[in-house]
This record gives C-alpha cells, structure tokens and sequence, in this order.
C-alpha cells in the first residue's frame, strides 16, 4: 500500500522566470561534488516520492536533487501552462544547485517526456536518463481519443476526482474496481490534489498524440541512457529502447525490476556509471 512519504526538513526554493516558486531538495554526501542528478518526476510524483532515489544516488557518489513540479507539494503554478514553463523550471533549479551546470536529468514515466525536452533547450544538461517514458508506439495500447484536452475540460469544470479516475483508468489502465477501492481510502484526497497538474504531463508528452518524438531524439547532442524494467510489458519497454536507437549517442538497457519501476539502488547504480562514463 502506497504510504504518504513525510519531509524531513523544510524544501529550499528558487524562483523560475514567470516568478514561480519551485521548492526542491538536494541529496550529497558530506558536499559532495560529483556529477549533479535531477530526478523529473511523472504524473503524480512530487519531490518527496523521489527522495529514496536521490539518497540513493548520493551513496552511489552523485548529487541527487528532487523537485516538486508547478503545482505540486510545496512548488506553486502560474496560468496559463506552457511546456516551456517547465523546462524554465528545470533551468532554474540547475542554477539554484550548480549555477551553470553541468547537470543530467533522469526522467521518469511522463517525466522523461519533459527531461527530454529540457535537454534539447539547455546547454547545462550533459547527459539525460528516461525510463519508461508512455509514448504510444503502433503496437501499444492506444491513448484514448483526446486525452490531454478531456482532462483540461476536467480541470476547468474544477472536478479534480473525475481528472483523477479519468487517468486511472485510461492513462495507468487500472480496472474500474481498483479505482473505486482508491477512492474509499484517506489517500484519495492527497492523489486528488496533483490532478490538475496531470494535463501537464499530456502536453510533454505531445498533446492529444502522444507519439514517439522522433525528430527531437535525432537532434539531441548529448548521451542518451534509456531505461526499461524487466518487470513491465514490451509497451512500456520499448518507447526508451527506440529512443536510444535514434539518438546519435544513445545506449538502452533494462534494469531487474518490476512493474514500471526498479529498486533504488539498481538506477542509482546504472545512472551512477553513466555519468561517470560521460565525464570521462
């Protein structure tokens, strides 16, 4: 059962450039200075979903940094949303760390999406991860008919639970009786609270088509590490296979692990290694 990870200390926090605050945690060992790792959460995930890995990451000798995106946790929102929001956002939680970077970013689910999209707009990222990103590929599970664009509809009408269960069911796939039994727990209400920001993951994915990005793989720069788990169907696998297969410097590997997931220290491990191999 999910449990409600609690904050340990007060997040620090930067100010993006529409004057959003974006609140974020940093994890080293002792000041380290290695390699500086931001975690980009998917839908759903706020920064303290994240922090196990970020630990994880500093005992594997990186910094680990989680964020909460706009919306979430202790981060707030401006309107009107733009994808090139929160790739400002990445920006200025890279300056708050390390002013200028070099940085990576690991992504995960909808949040490679966006890791990928910032890496394309940012000379500070030198390396970027996404595991398991849900683009849908022809032989996948098809995104239902105006995904993004119903869950603003949601949104707008301020019906957080009908955003919600919409995701549930059509985006994750859940059957009708496991969301019913969410929803009679205490949890509900803290799932809830991020449903607004999940048409946000929509439009890093692509919109109303949430296709592979093939155009934007072939023109990234940098290396590519995508990642997949041994536990999750070929559906989920194969977006981050294809991925590094376009990419003009890009590996693919799967990680031991379960369903869209793998243990901490297994991607802290993997993740580590990259980023020692890109720096040389």
């Amino acid at each position: 059962m999910y449990e409600m990870p609690v904050a340990s200390r007060a997040p620090q926090t930067t100010v993006s450039a529409d004057g959003t605050v974006i609140a974020f945690d940093v994890h080293d060992s002792n000041g380290s200075d290695g390699p500086l790792v931001l975690i980009v959460g998917g839908a759903t995930q706020r920064r303290l979903d994240s922090s196990s890995l970020a630990e994880a990451l500093a005992a594997a000798g990186c910094v680990g940094v989680v964020y909460d995106r706009r919306g979430r946790g202790d981060s707030t929102d401006t309107a009107p949303y733009a994808v090139q929001r929160e790739v400002e956002d990445i920006q200025a939680v890279i300056q708050a760390v390390r002013p200028g970077g070099p940085a990576f970013l690991a992504g995960f689910s909808s949040g490679a999406a966006l890791a990928l999209q910032a890496t394309a707009a940012s000379a500070q990222v030198s390396g970027v991860i996404p595991f398991e990103p849900p683009y849908r590929l022809p032989d996948g599970p098809p995104l239902p008919e105006g995904y993004t664009t119903t869950l603003e509809k949601f949104n707008a009408a301020g019906d957080r639970d009908g955003a919600y269960e919409f995701f549930m069911l059509k985006a994750v796939g859940l059957p009708e009786d496991m969301v019913e039994g969410m929803k009679a727990t205490p949890m509900w209400a803290h799932f809830t609270a991020v449903a607004p920001t999940l048409a946000y993951d929509g439009h890093c994915l692509g919109g109303d088509d949430h296709s592979l990005p093939t155009d934007l793989a072939q023109q990234l720069t940098v290396p590519l590490l995508g990642l997949a788990s041994t536990g999750s169907p070929a559906y989920l696998q194969e977006p981050a296979r294809h991925l590094a297969a376009l990419a003009p410097h890009g590996t693919f590997e799967l990680l031991d692990g379960e369903f869209h997931t793998a243990p901490d220290s297994v991607i802290a491990a993997r993740v580590a290694a990259f980023t020692q191999a890109v720096n040389g």
